[in-house]
């Protein structure tokens, strides 16, 4: 038409065609067609790299699993050997032992603790139904104030025992299942350095008492390489479970000592009635109580 713009008609030229088709065929190619024929690998490096290290970190866990799997099964079975640090091996049995027989004063004084709750709390309920009575009773007045005095200062007296009991369980449970439950983990992880060092020592041994060609030669030099990377390892777990046993029973030592002085006066005291001696044993501690109810002081307080 002749009202169209000119450059909306294009003339077919089979010249023109050939030159665009020219021009215009690396656009036409594929990306991975001219990737193949530019040749530029590096691309294709990149995405295999991760993929193979992946794979070869599998083939070494795989590896490293089997070789500790047949350790433990040969050494359960009596037919491999163990290595043992006599010394240290005895020290954690200890310990293992002690965690269990601390895990069981805990549960002790966790369940005191709840009866002692239940009990003061029934003797302030007493305390108050006393109290009650003393005021709506004239003719027995007295008695029941007597009786509810009573009954406020035992309560009064069984929440301080109360704070010292429970001061005395935090203080247990952070040695049992925080300071030397991280001990143990070092414990574990060292057992698994050991087992990893017999594991590739074994292996070691198995090829040294081999022939020795062109062959075993390469396998023997990499086994020792690998023998002295676990036996390193080994050595470091050992050390380490060395240090954290010398510094948990120091700390131990500590811990228990102050627990035990605290439990044994403020139990002492309380049975004793004596009040003064209970709340001067947790001021000892530095332990605060914020006792409900604080009222001026009863006639048995008095006397």
């Amino acid at each position: 038409s002749s009202a169209s713009p000119k450059s909306s008609v294009i003339s077919p030229s089979s010249a023109a065609a050939s030159r665009l088709a020219g021009q215009g065929c690396d656009l036409i190619v594929p990306t991975g067609s001219r990737a193949q024929k530019s040749g530029p690998v590096v691309l294709a490096d990149e995405v295999k790299n991760p993929a193979m290290e992946k794979l070869e970190l599998v083939r070494k866990w795989s590896l490293n699993t089997y070789k500790c799997t047949r350790q433990i099964i040969s050494e359960k079975l009596g037919r491999g050997s163990r290595t043992v640090d006599l010394e240290l091996e005895a020290q954690i049995d200890i310990l293992r032992d002690n965690k269990k027989k601390y895990e069981n004063i805990l549960k002790l004084a966790q369940t005191l603790s709840t009866q002692l709750f239940q009990m003061v709390h029934t003797q302030r309920q007493l305390g108050d139904a006393f109290a009650d009575l003393s005021l709506k009773s004239l003719e027995l007045h007295e008695e029941f104030g007597y009786n509810a005095d009573t009954q406020k200062l035992l309560a009064k007296n069984g929440e301080t025992l109360l704070g010292a009991i429970n001061f005395f369980i935090a203080s247990v449970n952070t040695l049992v299942n925080k300071t030397i439950e991280d001990t143990l983990l070092t414990v574990k992880q060292y057992e698994s350095a050991r087992i990893e060092y017999d594991a590739y020592r074994t292996d070691l041994e198995e090829l040294n008492l081999g022939p020795r060609d062109a062959n075993t030669l390469p396998k023997i030099e990499q086994s020792q390489q690998l023998f002295q990377v676990h036996k390193e390892k080994y050595d470091k777990m050992r050390n380490d479970v060395s240090v954290k046993l010398k510094f948990l029973e120091e700390n131990k030592v500590k811990v228990l000592h102050n627990q035990l002085v605290l439990f044994h006066n403020a139990i002492a005291a309380y049975f004793a009635g004596n009040q003064k001696q209970l709340e001067q044993t947790l001021k000892q501690f530095h332990i605060k109580l914020k006792t409900p109810g604080a009222d001026a002081p009863s006639w048995l307080e008095e006397q």
